[in-house]
């Protein structure tokens, strides 16, 4: 249950992201990965921060390697901060004025496969190093790919919508888990930060590489790579992109470092807060609407930043309460509350839901509300 309010959370944090909202236009497609004799169409965004998406045959397509990894991580936060991180990077690169998205279609699922596992006599283009043999947290090569991340930005010409661009996410390990037999104890390698940029510009440039032999790619389209650092298992917050680069033709460009953070709120552990402003204000939010509402089993946060500046907080509200006219007056008094109390500047998801069903979801984007409640019936 737990997968499907986070699946339904994430789609509906998708379409609210991409604005896939309004007027769908037709059009064909030339490349990158589609069908030529398929009928496109895509999304009219009234957002201009957003992207038009690409539909096929009217159909969202979803990227044949999304989910893939190579070993277990529990933190489930990892997953929406790698998604929006690149998607954040790419938009520095590929205007939403004049690309539209689409998921990743040139890597397929047995490639990336191959590419996540350990470099072998059996798999040659595994990016992960090989083994050296031993088991010691501090002796053995640990994994530092864990998983990888395709989006495809495209652009109309002559009537048709060809790949134009394409952002790469690779996602690195701060902790190796790992067993010295199989169904046996879990074991903990940590990586550091030096040697997860050094493993994943090492990992970067072979992808670029790769890529570029693609013939839907070539040397011409510009490819964005971010290097994104999942964070432990026992955390509560997700990971954080580190660095990236741009090859606009051949090879990467240099290695830009990135200021990003991430921290729950309340703060746990005695932990000092980034901003103690925006722990405030949180506190004086949660406050207020469980003043209101006071049968509500936890409201947490996790804020992210980019050097000092808070851009987006996502917000998780557990109720204990399932009416429909109950969560509709609630979710209206949150996006009210959230409006009033929280920092103006930060984009906002706000999720709200029991233990087993999720009720409603609110977004804020570039100071523009939108929420939807998820009728049962």
């Amino acid at each position: 249950m737990k997968k499907f309010i986070k699946t339904t959370a994430l789609l509906m944090a998708s379409v609210m992201l991409l604005s896939a909202c309004g007027n769908l236009q037709d059009s064909s497609l030339s490349s990158g990965g589609g069908d030529t004799n398929s009928s496109v169409q895509t999304t009219n965004s009234t957002d201009s921060s957003s992207y038009d998406v690409l539909l096929n045959n009217g159909k969202y397509k979803t990227s044949p390697i999304s989910g893939l990894t190579a070993s277990n991580n529990t933190n489930q936060f990892n997953t929406r901060s790698f998604e929006s991180g690149l998607m954040k990077l790419s938009k520095d690169q590929f205007s939403t004025k004049d690309y539209v998205f689409q998921e990743g279609q040139i890597l397929t699922a047995g490639t990336v496969n191959k590419w996540l596992g350990r470099e072998s006599k059996k798999n040659p283009t595994g990016l992960n190093p090989k083994s050296n043999g031993s088991t010691k947290a501090d002796k053995r090569e640990p994994m530092y790919l864990q998983q990888m991340l395709e989006e495809d930005y495209l652009t109309k010409q002559d009537g048709k919508y060809k790949l134009a661009g394409m952002s790469i996410g690779i996602a690195l390990n701060q902790v190796d888990y790992y067993q010295k037999k199989q169904y046996g104890a879990t074991y903990q390698t940590k990586i550091s930060t030096e040697a997860q940029k050094q493993a994943g510009e090492r990992i970067a440039a072979e992808v670029v590489k790769r890529l570029r032999k693609d013939k839907q790619v070539g040397n011409d389209i510009p490819i964005v790579v971010g290097l994104y650092s999942v964070a432990p298992e026992d955390t509560i917050v997700g990971g954080n992109y580190i660095q990236y680069s741009v090859s606009k033709s051949g090879k990467l460009g240099s290695w830009k470092d990135l200021g990003y953070k991430s921290q729950m709120l309340p703060t746990v552990n005695n932990e000092k807060a980034i901003s103690s402003s925006d722990e405030d204000a949180f506190s004086n939010f949660k406050s207020h609407i469980q003043d209101y509402f006071p049968n509500l089993s936890g409201v947490t946060a996790q804020a992210h930043y980019d050097g000092k500046n808070l851009t987006s907080l996502d917000i998780t509200i557990n109720t204990q309460f399932d009416g429909l006219a109950q969560v509709t007056s609630f979710t209206q008094f949150v996006q009210d509350s959230a409006g009033k109390y929280l920092p103006s500047g930060a984009d906002l998801d706000i999720s709200i839901q029991t233990v087993d069903q999720q009720q409603a979801f609110i977004t804020r984007t570039d100071g523009k509300f939108s929420s939807h409640v998820f009728n049962a019936d």
